[in-house]
């Protein structure tokens, strides 16, 4: 319920007069994670889409900053009368996925016992739970945009959970999903690999494989032309092909990282709004091709 989650600050989205709520969001070891919920008018219950970019850990003035300087989305997102929620999660753990494994949910002295900490994909999962208990929300209408890491995010939340109506992985750096082998020292930006095979043959094709066969959600995998990461993009979106998930292609020129959830440059304008534009209409048309009713 709304409840659980406490309202901690209002505010508008730049230029208009559409409310933004910031709550609390608690995951599963009862800590809380940040997010800025906007919503279309009326009582709903909405389609909503959640955003997420990057690594994570960045706290509340993340989110504020998200709504203040990534708006573009949340403008093109309300237009298509869909809610926009931007949230932050705790900061991403290297191979915390690959070497931990799934979350073991327990009980030892009437409280939860974990396996492990959960991770930042599960801080989103909770998000996804805590929208669905809202009246203004309509639970079979969640979907996502995740870009960068939060790209990556999606494919392990997708991993065995459906809980997800859609989701778009915009420029997804998913080198863990993956399981890629990496070299000592090895940026993981600029991973050692002239294409989409050479990345293939730095794969545990097994473990990938059987991460990306439990995928049930649609996806739409966006690349971009020119990243030093396009062929992680694309290596990503060939083996989710291969295991017969069902998932679409798409890649851009632009010369923004996370073009599909632009960042307002110094003197407030866009680095190339009208490629991000384009962008975002193609990813919400995806969205709301599944989620349509």
């Amino acid at each position: 319920m709304i409840e659980d989650a406490p309202l901690v600050g209002t505010g508008h989205v730049p230029g208009t007069d559409r409310p933004v709520e910031y709550r609390l969001v608690p995951t599963w070891d009862g800590l809380y994670t940040p997010v800025a919920v906007c919503l279309p008018p009326g009582e709903g219950p909405h389609a909503v889409i959640v955003l997420a970019y990057g690594n994570g850990g960045g706290g509340l003035p993340w989110v504020r900053d998200a709504v203040e300087r990534r708006d573009l989305v949340i403008d093109r997102l309300l237009a298509a009368r869909f809610g926009a929620v931007w949230i932050d999660y705790r900061t991403e753990v290297e191979l915390g996925y690959h070497r931990g494994g799934p979350l073991l949910r327990d009980v030892r002295s009437g409280g939860e016992l974990f396996s492990r900490s959960p991770l930042e994909f599960e801080d989103e999962r909770a998000v996804v739970e805590h929208l669905r208990t809202r009246s203004d929300v309509d639970p079979d209408r969640i979907g996502a945009i995740g870009a960068s890491h939060a790209g990556e995010m999606l494919l392990k939340l997708a991993s065995g959970w459906d809980g997800l109506a859609a989701g778009v992985l915009a420029e997804p750096a998913a080198h863990e999903f993956l399981a890629l082998r990496r070299h000592e020292g090895e940026s993981v930006e600029r991973l050692d690999g002239s294409g989409v095979e050479a990345i293939r043959r730095r794969m545990d094709l097994a473990v990938a494989t059987e991460r990306a066969a439990a995928i049930r959600t649609p996806l739409l995998v966006m690349g971009r032309d020119g990243d030093p990461l396009q062929a992680v993009f694309r290596a990503t979106y060939d083996l989710l092909t291969e295991v017969g998930a069902d998932v679409r292609w798409s890649s851009h020129a632009h010369a923004e990282h996370g073009y599909v959830v632009p960042e307002r440059t110094a003197d407030g304008g866009w680095v190339d709004r009208a490629g991000s534009e384009e962008a975002i209409t193609e990813a919400v048309a995806f969205l709301d091709r599944h989620m349509a009713r």
